[in-house]
């Protein structure tokens, strides 16, 4: 499959599913639901240039060190973590979990009914709702520190996830702004079709191309534990490896509860392929 996708016989996209199938994520587990990179970091141009470098995310390196400052803050809570005897990672939270997932596509059944009940019976504060790609963007790969989120396949091929056509009241934030369609980057016009073509012009482009083997190892590969994951800085809280948590051989039943709560709420890594 490999050599097919550097023949350009297979898409990235198809060898990103096929990744995900083999990782053991799946469309029917919101709490492993295949994981899609950001591959973009301009969402503010008029014109989307896919021949320049400085359009695209860096591939090589996690969520949380998009930005120099970014990267030293979550290294400096790895070695202060560290000194407390605490467990020892860089992110506390998780590229993709069932409340990511259904943030993203809570403007569609069934999505609406998941994100409600995932958050206690209502849509979330207003201001903490997906409503923009640009605000999303910024905010998981700068500005939030429990923001290290990743993508889901629908921005790549599915315009309805972000309209609003049920016309759900999802509230109002405090800037007086009444959320409904999802605010698209400038590049879009404005057009949910657009975004797609152009979103998935990006995935499939030659940097993306020449690049993704880089996100793939750290999310499926080598750099997902151990040293080469430090040295990445790409390691989550120990419970996020579900298969390096043995269950079987916690007696205590509360603290059994706790670990199989904090995988459900908060995300899993992927199987290593």
């Amino acid at each position: 499959c490999f050599l097919s996708l550097q023949k350009r016989e297979i898409s990235n996209f198809d060898y990103l599913m096929y990744l995900n199938t083999l990782a053991g994520r799946s469309y029917n587990d919101y709490m492993q639901y295949p994981v899609f990179p950001w591959v973009l970091a301009d969402y503010h141009s008029k014109t989307l240039n896919l021949n320049n470098p400085h359009t695209f995310r860096d591939l090589s390196k996690p969520m949380g060190a998009q930005t120099v400052e970014r990267k030293h803050k979550f290294i400096q809570r790895f070695n202060e973590v560290e000194k407390n005897l605490s467990a020892q990672c860089h992110y506390c939270t998780h590229y993709s979990s069932a409340i990511i997932v259904a943030s993203y596509l809570v403007r569609m059944e069934p999505f609406t009914q998941t994100f409600c009940s995932l958050q206690g019976g209502s849509f979330d504060v207003a201001d903490r709702m997906f409503h923009s790609v640009k605000s999303t963007w910024e905010s998981a790969s700068r500005d939030n520190m429990s923001d290290v989120r990743e993508l889901i396949p629908e921005f790549f091929y599915l315009p309805e996830f972000l309209t609003n056509a049920n016309h759900f009241e999802l509230g109002c934030m405090q800037d007086g702004t009444v959320l409904g369609d999802v605010q698209l980057p400038p590049w879009a016009d404005g057009d949910p079709h657009k975004f797609i073509l152009l979103h998935r012009q990006a995935l499939e482009s030659d940097y993306v191309s020449a690049h993704l083997h880089r996100w793939i190892d750290l999310i499926f590969g080598y750099k997902q534990h151990g040293s080469a994951a430090v040295e990445a800085v790409n390691t989550y809280h120990p419970y996020f490896y579900g298969d390096k948590v043995d269950l079987n051989n916690i007696k205590d039943p509360l603290i059994k509860s706790t670990i199989l709560g904090f995988i459900s709420n908060f995300g899993q890594i992927p199987k290593q392929v």
